[in-house]
Order: C-alpha cells, then sequence, then structure tokens
C-alpha cells in the first residue's frame, strides 16, 4: 500500500464505521416505533419506560454520528460523492432522533390510554399508523439501497397520512361532543395522530436525502429536478 492509499482507505473505513452506527441507530428507533403504536391499539401501559431507554441510546448514537461527521469533514475534505453520503448520513441521522422522540410521545400517549374510557377502533387510525410505518421502513430501505425511486413514492405517500390525520381529527371530536365520557381518549388519540403525521414527515425528509444522495438533486419544496450540483462540476469533483 503507498502512502497516498493509506489516507483513503482510513477514510472509507471511518465512512463505514459511521454507516453502521446510523443503521444501528435506524433499527432502534424503527422497533420503537412499532412497539409504541402497537402499545396504543393495545392501551399498554407497560412499554414506554423502555422505549425511553431506548431513546437515550438513540441521542447517544446521534451524538456519535455528528461527532464522526465533524472528523471526517474536516480532516479528509470530501467531496462529490463521498460528501453527498456524509451530508446525507448527518440529516437522516437528526430525522431519525426525532422520529424516536416521537415513538416516545406515543408509548406515553398509550399508557395514559389506559386510564380512559375506551372508544371503538378507528380504521382511520389504523391504517395511518400502517402507512407511517411502512414509509420509516420504505425510506430506511431506499437508503441502505441507494433508491431514488423509492424514495420518491414514499414522499408521494404522505399525502395519504395527512387526509388520514384530518379525517380521524374530524371523528374524534365527533366522539368527543357525542360523549364527554370519551374526551380523554380522544384527545390522547388525537395527540397520536399528530405524531405519526410528524414521523411521516421526517420519513419523507429521509426519502428526500437518499435523492440528494443518489442523483446530486433536491427534491425538497416541489424543486424535483433542479440539481445542487451541475453535471459537469459533479464530473470533475468525482
Amino acid at each position: 500500500m503507498t502512502i497516498e492509499q493509506k489516507p483513503r482507505r482510513h477514510f472509507h473505513d471511518e465512512l463505514d464505521t459511521l454507516q453502521k452506527r446510523l443503521m444501528q441507530m435506524a433499527g432502534i428507533v424503527e422497533r420503537s416505533l412499532g412497539v409504541a403504536t402497537d402499545a396504543v391499539d393495545s392501551r399498554d401501559p407497560t412499554v414506554a419506560a423502555t422505549i425511553m431507554s431506548d431513546d437515550d441510546r438513540v441521542d447517544e448514537l446521534e451524538v456519535e454520528i455528528d461527532e464522526r461527521v465533524m472528523e471526517l469533514l474536516a480532516l479528509h475534505q470530501p467531496m462529490a460523492t463521498d460528501l453527498r453520503q456524509i451530508i446525507a448520513s448527518n440529516k437522516v441521522a437528526n430525522d431519525l432522533e426525532r422520529i424516536g422522540d416521537h415513538a416516545v410521545n406515543i408509548a406515553k400517549a398509550a399508557r395514559r390510554l389506559a386510564d380512559t374510557n375506551p372508544l371503538p377502533k378507528l380504521r382511520e387510525l389504523t391504517e395511518m399508523t400502517e402507512i407511517t410505518r411502512e414509509m420509516v421502513s420504505d425510506a430506511l430501505a431506499a437508503y441502505v439501497s441507494r433508491n431514488a425511486g423509492t424514495a420518491r413514492m414514499v414522499c408521494v405517500t404522505d399525502d395519504k397520512v395527512d387526509n388520514l390525520r384530518r379525517s380521524l381529527f374530524r371523528i374524534l371530536v365527533t366522539h368527543m361532543l357525542e360523549d364527554p365520557k370519551r374526551i380523554g381518549a380522544a384527545l390522547e388519540l388525537l395527540l397520536v395522530s399528530q405524531n405519526l403525521e410528524r414521523i411521516a414527515d421526517l420519513s419523507t425528509n429521509i426519502a428526500e436525502d437518499v435523492v440528494f444522495l443518489v442523483e446530486g438533486r433536491t427534491i425538497k419544496h416541489g424543486m424535483d429536478g433542479h440539481q445542487v450540483l451541475d453535471s459537469d462540476e459533479d464530473d470533475a469533483l468525482d
């Protein structure tokens, strides 16, 4: 190995470690979301403590990832594809940390639900939960496989979650007006739906970062097709 090759190998070893930490973080967050939403359905008050403990680990991983990102940028001054990967990793980690926080909120709502009068099963909430969990899973799968097509589908799906949240709001308000004894449960489910909507938004953020990583394009704010680095410049940097 030449002297010039050693720093390059070290850089890619550090980049691999960064990705491993990110995937570890993603696994914890995805599991926490599943447990929290299942707890809402079963009105299980016992899971909140476990999810809060897992969230502490997620916070630790986010700090470690931030530090590794800063070190990679400062010591290696990466360009083009490598730079995009580091930037995307940092942004995905931040979004995962926030998804973890929302999973904690959902678990806490499930704990409080156990002390309220139950509502009839709400198809809209079930569908909203399923779609949101799929969005998280699909966004992460798109990141791992570098699949911009899957990422774009996640972005499109976000509208379904928004529509379900609005429908669920109307249904829950109706329950509260018809029976004051249901107000407590309805308010908790409103909180759950708001957190699910935010998780869907954060999944969309991750999906947009995948497109940026793969294509060097930003699709935020309807800017699909706008290239962050123009093709000649990008080729020159690679």
